[in-house]
């Protein structure tokens, strides 16, 4: 039987690793910046059995090739999520215009269609892998190889939990797997280890958010829409989604919009 001291060190460690990580996370100013995040999911062309939901994710690479160029000649510049955090928590500076460009789940184009596009036009990207999925060989999602070449050439690879399941009321321990272990699955494969997490379908609660700050996350992304995120909302960032259906003149407007605080399920 544990003694009431080993208790009261077992009740505390976790208590002590919250409180620092928040003082590492804020510098005492409370700061409000306007950095759009946009969320893709699948770049590439239809395959002839896509699902509804498919069709929906689905942005076609020429479109996203003219949507890179209208952000180039709007004067957007592409940022990480590690410039994020330094001027949301120090006021660190940013391009007049920062965009941030993210992608889930780590579907197999990101690496052969995202990545050359991306390069091409000059920015970076940020990528958010099921390391679940990289482990089983998936040959519909990226590999090792592949994520070690993308780190390689500049992109940022972060984690969307393990399996990529709802992680509202799992217990510590299975939050524990599916955070912990992604994120130092990814750091044996890439060499860095991940801060930031993308909740899967936008989904967190009280328990995942303290979680992710004890295994070492500095920030994580909902799918709430918005195009402004502040120093006290570092584990549920906005972003924007961009689907098969959005234009060139809707992508511009969503840009420009300062009133996006709905939710929405990824």
């Amino acid at each position: 039987m544990n003694s009431p001291k080993m208790c009261l060190v077992l009740f505390l460690v976790p208590c002590l690793l919250v409180l620092t990580a928040l003082a590492e996370a804020q510098d005492g100013t409370l700061r409000r910046i306007r950095v759009p995040i946009l969320m893709y999911h699948y770049v590439s062309p239809l395959p002839q059995d896509a699902d509804t939901l498919r069709v929906g994710l689905t942005v076609r690479p020429a479109v996203f090739r003219d949507q890179l160029a209208w952000l180039r000649e709007a004067g957007y510049s592409s940022i990480s999520l590690d410039q994020l955090y330094g001027a949301l928590n120090e006021g660190d500076p940013l391009p007049p215009k920062p965009v941030i460009l993210t992608f889930d789940d780590g579907h197999v184009g990101h690496f052969s269609i995202v990545m050359p596009l991306l390069q091409e036009a000059g920015f970076v990207g940020t990528f958010f892998i099921i390391s679940e999925r990289v482990d089983a060989r998936d040959p519909l999602h990226l590999g090792r190889e592949q994520l070690v070449a993308m780190a390689a050439q500049g992109m940022h690879i972060e984690s969307h939990s393990r399996s990529h399941r709802d992680l509202r009321g799992l217990d510590r321990d299975l939050l524990v797997y599916e955070l912990l272990g992604s994120r130092e699955s990814l750091e044996a494969w890439t060499g860095v280890a991940p801060g930031v997490i993308a909740w899967p379908f936008g989904y967190h609660d009280e328990l995942a958010r303290q979680v992710a700050r004890e295994t070492g996350y500095r920030m994580a992304l909902g799918t709430r829409a918005g195009v402004w995120q502040d120093s006290t909302g570092l584990f549920d960032l906005a972003r924007i989604r961009v689907n098969r259906n959005l234009t060139l003149q809707n992508l511009e407007a969503l840009l420009r919009a300062d009133w996006l605080e709905e939710r929405e399920a990824s």
